[in-house]
């Protein structure tokens, strides 16, 4: 899995962030950088919304 640094300095992730803001997050990650996997228990609560990955 390839690191994409200038996104993950251009895109930090908030503090104390909301499940909406790190569900955005995750899914505009894995476009640009697939570093790491969204967490399971994110990605449980992506498929529960019905959201694209």
């Amino acid at each position: 899995m390839k690191l994409n640094k200038e996104w993950h300095l251009e895109h930090k992730m908030p503090k104390k962030p909301s499940v909406e803001q790190q569900i955005s997050w995750h899914l505009e990650h894995q476009k640009y950088c697939q570093c790491a996997p969204i967490p399971k228990k994110l990605l449980e609560e992506i498929k529960k919304r019905n959201l694209e990955i």
